[in-house]
């Protein structure tokens, strides 16, 4: 392998990494380790979607939100799946799907609320800068389930 393949071959691990990382601080609560995944700064203004909300710019919001979803979120592990990673430059694109397992407080004494799944299709942008890769951007979009209605009317009578 040439050294250009091997840097490539670095960069794709790290970018990887990176993206673990962000999941990793979600299901943990740690919003301090999470906030540091993100570009530091607003002169490359950043940006989430998440499922069913308005576009967040600007790293004072998006880290808000966050801190939101934290807050009401008793429970949330991420299982990654189909993540592909491109590269151009010190940019990196990361494609995935997020299978969500989330619970919120519970109404009756301690035990965790009910459990949640969803799916989650996820697009993370990544830039290269001194501390390693940080985040740019993150869109996260549901995936709609299919209610089998189109096999009905299809069914006889």
């Amino acid at each position: 392998m040439n050294e250009e393949h091997a840097r490539a071959a670095a960069d794709i691990a790290e970018v990887e990494a990176a993206n673990t990382a962000f999941y990793d601080a979600m299901e943990r609560g740690d919003h301090d380790d999470l906030s540091a995944l993100w570009l530091p700064g607003e002169d490359l203004t950043v940006s989430c979607v998440h499922p069913g909300w308005p576009v967040l710019t600007g790293r004072g919001d998006v880290l808000r939100s966050y801190a939101v979803i934290m807050a009401n979120t008793e429970y949330i592990q991420f299982f990654l799946t189909d993540v592909s990673v491109a590269m151009t430059g010190d940019t990196a694109l990361v494609t995935c799907t997020e299978n969500i397992l989330s619970g919120g407080p519970a109404e009756d004494g301690d035990a965790l609320g009910p459990l949640v799944g969803q799916l989650v299709v996820a697009t993370n942008v990544f830039r290269r800068t001194p501390d390693g890769w940080k985040l740019w951007s993150h869109h996260g979009s549901p995936v709609l389930a299919e209610t089998g209605e189109d096999d009905d009317e299809e069914s006889p009578s």
